[in-house]
């Protein structure tokens, strides 16, 4: 049983070059992480954000800043070159651009707005004030692209590696707050859901700060530059079962599991699917269940292309933090585990 929180992370050494950044999307939780571990290496990071930002546009200017102490606040529209350009850089030199900026929905509109034309106003607006260097956080499961936000993201990279710019492509495998949906269920009594056995997929969760620690990283070293970077944290694959074992194991309860056939998901699709013909929101619904469809079904580790099987071996790991030490922290009240608009299920 874990009852305490981790120790505190240390401190990083100070960047060897400390640059001047523009950062995108600082206020989701991996932003943030981003911010603190930019900050505590030296840069100085300056933030474009929305004016009424976070989930819902719930958080004021003054509830962004105490979000992101160290950093500079400037607000705009990410989605118009204008404001990035006037309101962002501002004519301003800066060294990287930064971004943890995605689509909060996935479905097309939003992914192609978001992951692609947001992302290449923001690349042209950079290169104008001197950008060099980009780092970019992306997903793993672009290797299998068969969603449009999948494809938006692809897009991009392919457009940030033809820039002229030095760039690192972050391609993340799952996030802890991704797999903390079950939390309050399992807590209130409920079995654990899980697709078949739940053993069809597996991942190495990463932590918020871990993956901040990484991208933050790869702005002082070279090994990382001009790569596709997959990354997960620390520890075995972790298949649905097993995470749902943690939790079981935390509460100090037996196991108890309900299957959902993948077959209920494909006639949600189908369903949905024929009815967004005639209606655009049922049409955003049918493409929010293809995403679900997809996470119960693909593991978020490296493909291998000759074999077309996720390797675990394959997959780099960094970071300290454990999910089961997530877990306990949630369960314990040390923690939120608020997904936001990126809970699927």
């Amino acid at each position: 049983m874990i009852d305490q929180p981790p120790p505190q992370r240390p401190l990083p050494p100070p960047s060897t070059q400390a640059k001047r950044v523009f950062m995108l999307g600082a206020t989701g939780t991996i932003g943030q992480a981003t911010v603190r571990a930019l900050v505590a290496r030296g840069h100085e990071v300056i933030c474009f954000i929305r004016p009424r930002a976070g989930v819902g546009g719930r958080l004021t200017p003054a509830d962004s800043a105490l979000l992101l102490p160290g950093a500079r606040l400037r607000y705009g529209d990410v989605t118009d070159p204008a404001s990035l350009r006037l309101d962002g850089f501002r004519g301003e030199h800066f060294d990287a651009l930064v971004s943890c900026l995605a689509s909060r929905t996935g479905t097309p509109q939003d992914a192609w707005a978001i992951d692609h034309q947001a992302h290449l106003n923001a690349l042209a607006a950079a290169k104008e004030a001197g950008v060099s260097q980009m780092v970019l956080l992306s997903a793993i499961c672009v290797q299998k692209p068969l969603l449009a936000f999948q494809q938006a993201k692809l897009a991009f990279e392919a457009a940030l590696i033809n820039s002229g710019l030095s760039y690192s492509i972050v391609r993340a495998t799952a996030f802890f707050k991704s797999l903390a949906g079950q939390i309050a269920r399992v807590k209130g009594g409920k079995p654990y859901l899980m697709f078949g056995d739940g053993m069809l997929t597996s991942c190495k969760p990463i932590s918020d700060d871990d993956l901040g620690a990484f991208l933050a990283e790869c702005l002082d070293d070279p090994a990382r530059q001009n790569r596709i970077l997959p990354i997960g944290g620390p520890g075995p694959a972790l298949t649905p079962k097993q995470q749902g074992e943690m939790l079981f194991a935390l509460l100090k309860r037996p196991p108890r599991f309900t299957r959902v056939p993948v077959g209920l998901l494909d006639a949600i699709i189908a369903g949905l699917g024929f009815a967004g013909r005639f209606s655009r929101s049922l049409a955003d619904k049918a493409e929010l269940a293809r995403i679900g469809r997809y996470y119960a079904t693909e593991s978020m580790l490296v493909l291998d292309p000759a074999t077309g099987r996720y390797d675990e071996a394959a997959t780099p790991s960094t970071g300290t933090d454990t999910l089961v030490e997530f877990y306990a922290s949630v369960i314990y009240g040390q923690e939120c585990a608020e997904r936001g608009d990126h809970a699927v299920f």
